[in-house]
């Protein structure tokens, strides 16, 4: 942008500084944008990566390479000619995938879950069943009974270079060393309740992960053990150790914690099913559990005295996980690295997303999580990519595969294979956006690259429901044009869209930002409430005079014969005392604006009696009016404020809104004070007098001698309710002499009226 020069520019300058916050407030065209990382990260995937630099493109292309009948995938491992083998749950099976992509049941265990498989140097398959925790070694097909470390559950395998076999257990948290079929002994009591992850560093050490206390132990010997790393998590549920020395880690929180336990309850409930019967259950989960947090774990053993459900008899459930408590301000995961001096890093953390496996590669490393099943890159800068969203319940294993990067998911359990190009096409939804009311689209633009023989479309929905149902549009048809496209959807409060991608040879569009234009229905604004209230306001003694407050309406002097009087030296000048405040009114109101628009108000009044609204004050901003009370006679009246956002709207559009007060008695009149009759005789004296008010009813009524204290009264009729009312006073114990007695009288209004009389 070129400099200023021209001096008059400043005034320019200054007077916009003072316009554009009027005009903001105004219901105006509102663009909702998109373009960064935590703009498109809200949304849903499909076949789309997000940059780190937030922005969207084709993922790497996608193929299943095997589909089981089970709700999760727990454990895949590769053999050294390409073999895959899956490891499942709810039935306890374990499958064969040849690399020509044909799969077959290898062996079904007589246990509900296997959780753990590894690949002995031998081509041996080794399997852990769980909740009667033992390790099965499967060659040609065949299953025998390797090792039984009397525990619940076998949560990790793995092959030492030697051939032997670490098994990691709970729910006593040991890990055993085997040599041979039945020939195992403990290798290292952790303390902890579960094994959860099992791994050898490059100098042949053990790493044990570990739950509830999230320790990473480095076992170098039989009962000898370093504490590599105490996270604040629960769980250590991956290890990678690098060659360098260094190991990456994921943890993982409470959300889940307590899985198994429920899940033990939900396969008793369903004991009685029948084989082959679909069952769908929700498992509601607590946190902070001593179970293995984050672990989806199997139904467990009946507890003892209890009868165990036959394996061939166990239904298939299909588990949805429903957390019991609010944890969106609770870290539930992390991944940090342990470098070769045992100092930590936390590469990632969050606070929605439970993370369930990291695989290191040359470049970056990735690791997947139960948001969507996402699977996400990290780079050395620590920057976060969406690699890809696989859309089941939890991407659970990741692991290398010539060229190619193998996943294994959950609900449903699938193993799926990312090549190393982008896929064809895919499709990208964005979150809903909240236009706050009803509004008007306008055109739907975006910023994007898009290499020759690529393609990218728009399409648009709208609806009043919070969430997208039956009730929104349909998609609208495909939006092309760049620069704008008008949008067809109809006018509504809520708004979303989403882009189909396609690519060619290799090359992929990418999509940098993208604006929704809308104008949003002006609201009309609220008046919530008013209310009139009455305060003295000081006038100087050369103000005009106004009605009084208080008056001495009434003087009279009664003489007895026993007393004598005296009179004022002749000549003296009279001083007036100026009354030294006056009434005023003031009407204060609350209003706003929805859509926070400036407001301009208007107040009328109009007396009870009356049919029309009289003006008293027009185009005021402030939110109160304040007048002389002598304005207005004495009577009810009825006070109406109107709201006008008219100052920041066109006229077509302007919206006003309007509250009438409850009735206010205005009164300015003091009661009137007559005295009936006084008569003394001696020590007493006896004084009738009256109070009369033209507007409201009386409420007191006091009387005071020789200017003592005011003595309140009661009317003769016992109550002071009335516009007039007649009061009866007898004096005692008067001493000789002359007296003053003030009689004085109020009104609702708190107007007094005060008569005298003189007893001498």
């Amino acid at each position: 942008m070129g400099k200023l020069r021209h001096g008059g520019c400043g005034f320019v300058l200054t007077l916009l500084a003072f316009l554009l916050p009027c005009l903001a407030m105004a219901s105006s065209t509102t663009a909702w944008e998109m373009g960064s990382w935590s703009d498109f990260i809200r949304g849903r995937f499909q076949g789309i990566s997000l940059s780190r630099e937030g922005r969207l493109s084709l993922a790497p292309k996608v193929e299943t390479v095997f589909s089981s009948d089970q709700p999760v995938i727990w454990a895949v491992a590769e053999a050294p000619d390409g073999t895959l083998y899956a490891a499942t749950g709810n039935r306890g099976r374990v499958y064969r995938i040849g690399r020509d992509g044909a799969s077959s049941l290898l062996w079904t265990a007589d246990q509900p879950e296997v959780f753990a498989i590894a690949v002995g140097h031998d081509g041996a398959l080794y399997a852990g069943s769980s909740p009667d925790g033992k390790v099965y070694r499967i060659r040609k097909g065949q299953a025998e009974e390797y090792f039984a470390p009397h525990t619940r559950y076998i949560w990790s395998l793995t092959v030492a270079p030697d051939g032997a076999l670490y098994v990691g257990t709970g729910d006593q948290g040991k890990v055993f060393r085997v040599e041979a079929a039945g020939k195992g002994e403990l290798y290292y009591d952790t303390g902890q309740s579960h094994v959860t992850g099992l791994a050898l560093d490059a100098a042949g050490r053990l790493l044990a992960g570990t739950e509830p206390n999230g320790i990473l132990y480095r076992i170098s010997a039989k009962d000898k053990a370093f504490v590599l790393y105490n996270a604040s998590l629960p769980e250590i549920r991956a290890i990678v150790p690098m060659p360098d020395g260094s190991v990456y880690a994921a943890a993982l929180g409470g959300s889940v914690a307590k899985l198994a336990q429920a899940a033990n309850q939900a396969a008793q409930n369903l004991g009685g099913s029948q084989p082959g019967t679909a069952v769908s259950t929700s498992i509601t989960v607590e946190a902070q559990s001593t179970g293995p947090g984050g672990e989806i774990k199997p139904p467990a053993a009946a507890p003892p005295g209890q009868p165990q459900a036959p394996a061939s008899a166990a239904p298939q459930v299909s588990t949805q996980f429903t957390p019991a408590v609010d944890l969106s301000n609770v870290e539930k995961s992390a991944v940090y690295r342990i470098n070769p001096d045992n100092t930590v890093e936390t590469l990632w953390s969050s606070k929605e997303e439970n993370v369930y496996d990291v695989l290191a590669l040359e470049k970056q490393i990735l690791f997947s999580t139960d948001l969507d099943g996402r699977i996400y890159g990290l780079a050395p800068d620590r920057r976060v990519t969406l690699v890809t969203q696989t859309n089941e319940g939890q991407t659970t294993r990741l692991l290398p595969s010539d060229h190619s990067i193998l996943a294994a998911t959950a609900n449903m359990g699938r193993i799926i294979r990312l090549g190393d190009t982008p896929g064809a096409a895919g499709e990208y939804e964005a979150p809903v956006h909240d236009a706050g009311t009803a509004s008007r689209w306008g055109s739907l633009s975006w910023r994007a690259d898009q290499p020759a023989g690529c393609a990218l479309a728009f399409r648009t929905r709208s609806g009043n429901a919070a969430k997208p149902d039956r009730t929104w549009s349909d998609w609208s048809d495909p939006l092309r044009d760049p620069s704008g496209s008008r949008i067809t959807s109809p006018n509504a409060r809520y708004v979303q869209w989403k882009t189909e991608m396609s690519g060619a040879a290799g090359a992929t569009p990418a999509i940098n930002s993208v604006t929704l234009a809308y104008l949003p229905q002006n609201s009309p604004p609220a008046v919530r409430s008013i209310n009139v209230v009455t305060q003295t306001a000081a006038v100087s003694q050369s103000a005009k005079p106004a009605t009084a407050s208080s008056s001495a309406a009434y003087s009279v002097t009664v003489t007895d014969s026993a007393d004598s009087s005296s009179t004022p030296a002749a000549g003296t000048t009279t001083q007036t005392l100026p009354r030294a405040a006056q009434q005023q009114i003031t009407v204060v109101w609350q209003a706003d604006d929805p859509d926070g628009d400036r407001l301009v108000y208007s107040v009328y009044f109009r007396g009870a009696d009356e049919t029309q609204w009289k003006l008293l004050k027009a185009d005021l901003h402030d939110n109160s009016l304040t007048f002389d009370a002598d304005v207005l006679a004495d009577g009810q009246y009825y006070f109406r404020v109107i709201a006008s956002d008219r100052e920041v709207n066109p006229p077509a559009s302007a919206r006003e809104a309007q509250l009438v007060s409850a009735p206010v008695m205005i009164d300015n009149t003091p009661p009137i004070v007559t005295v009936l009759s006084a008569a003394r005789a001696g020590a007493t004296a006896h004084i009738e007098w009256e109070a009369a008010d033209a507007a409201s009813p009386l409420r007191r009524a006091e009387y005071s001698v020789d200017a003592a204290g005011w003595v309140p009264m009661d009317a003769a009729d016992g109550v002071i309710d009335s516009l007039r009312e007649k009061f009866v006073l007898d004096l005692a114990n008067l001493a000789p002499g002359e007296h003053l007695v003030a009689l004085r009288a109020a009104d609702s209004a708190n107007n007094t009226g005060v008569a005298k009389v003189v007893l001498k």
